[in-house]
């Protein structure tokens, strides 16, 4: 079991007041990930939908605006996007730290976040690397339940291969988007959108590489390791 971080960066700020960011392809254990080191590191875990959510729930008239837009289903400007960010990130448990998820997803998103978290910035954006015949091989493999939603896996779990949910005794299919021609799809999407965001924050030498490939135990364990070592550890 991980334990909460106690040891410090240079200077006198405590590890748990970390700022990071975490990326990764879909199917790439991301989520597992993310909420590991938010627990870790006593920070929240914020994705895009989290924080259009509290937005829109939050009674201000700013998050009122936000509502309107996803009521009508249209599509977020990155001018409100600025803005759910930086009312989202000034709320009181962000205050020590926080693991963005979903955002920046461009340059132009990036440099306004280390403009709004100015002078201190990110601390360090991770990619959970995972090579893509592998995530389209665990997500191809992916069944699930239309009854109930539980997830199973073939060659693994008995479900995937009876079509009986073990819960609740429902139908256990594939979805529609997890087809092979629809993974490729968004992993091409993914690809094309997010690797000139890499490329920012590792030209900033803010970009932490981890192999996703692995027991869940020992990649928590390396991402852990990574941004100890990158941010700094140890007693001042």
């Amino acid at each position: 079991m991980l334990t909460p971080v106690t040891s410090h960066r240079s200077g006198s700020t405590d590890l748990a007041s970390l700022r990071l960011i975490v990326f990764g392809r879909q199917g790439a254990g991301k989520g597992t990930q993310a909420a590991r080191l938010a627990a870790h590191y006593g920070i929240p875990h914020i994705s895009t939908g989290d924080m259009l959510r509290a937005a829109a729930a939050s009674g201000t008239e700013f998050g009122g605006r936000v509502k309107e837009i996803m009521d009508s289903g249209s599509l977020v400007s990155d001018e409100v996007m600025e803005g759910v960010v930086a009312e989202r990130l000034g709320e009181p448990d962000a205050a020590r730290g926080f693991l963005l998820d979903g955002y920046p997803r461009t340059p132009g998103q990036a440099e306004y976040l280390q403009t709004l978290l100015a002078p201190e910035g990110i601390d360090l954006a991770i990619n959970l690397e995972v090579p893509e015949e592998v995530v389209v091989e665990r997500i191809t493999g992916r069944r699930v339940c239309v009854s109930c939603g539980t997830t199973y896996a073939v060659g693994r779990d008995a479900s995937a291969g009876s079509g009986v949910c073990a819960k609740c005794g429902g139908s256990v299919v594939q979805r529609e988007d997890d087809t092979e021609d629809a993974v490729r799809r968004r992993l091409a999407l993914y690809a094309s959108s997010t690797e000139p965001l890499l490329s920012w924050f590792r030209g900033h030498d803010l970009l932490l590489d981890v192999d996703g490939v692995g027991e869940p135990d020992a990649i928590a364990a390396s991402l852990i390791a990574g941004i100890d070592d990158r941010v700094g550890s140890g007693p001042d």
